[in-house]
């Protein structure tokens, strides 16, 4: 992996990715040796899928990232009830 690099005075816009990197890095990289690309690939699918299918997040119910997404997009794109003011 290559670290980020941006223009002087931007890692605050750069903050959000970073957290996710550290986060990946922390999760899955650093905690095994391995063998091959092909292993590391597949991993990372994995790691994907969990974080943004089934892992908890607490800061938005506890429901994963997807089912939040889901809803949020279906609640913005049902229209307004008839009659109603």
């Amino acid at each position: 992996m290559t670290a980020s690099v941006g223009s002087v005075a931007d890692s605050y816009d750069n903050a959000m990715a970073e957290s996710l990197n550290a986060t990946f890095k922390t999760e899955l990289v650093h905690r095994r040796t391995w063998r091959t690309r092909d292993q590391v690939e597949y991993a990372i699918v994995e790691w994907v899928g969990w974080y943004n299918h089934r892992r908890l997040h607490t800061a938005i119910g506890d429901i994963p990232p997807v089912e939040y997404e889901t809803a949020h997009y279906r609640s913005i794109n049902t229209p307004a009830p008839t009659g109603a003011r």
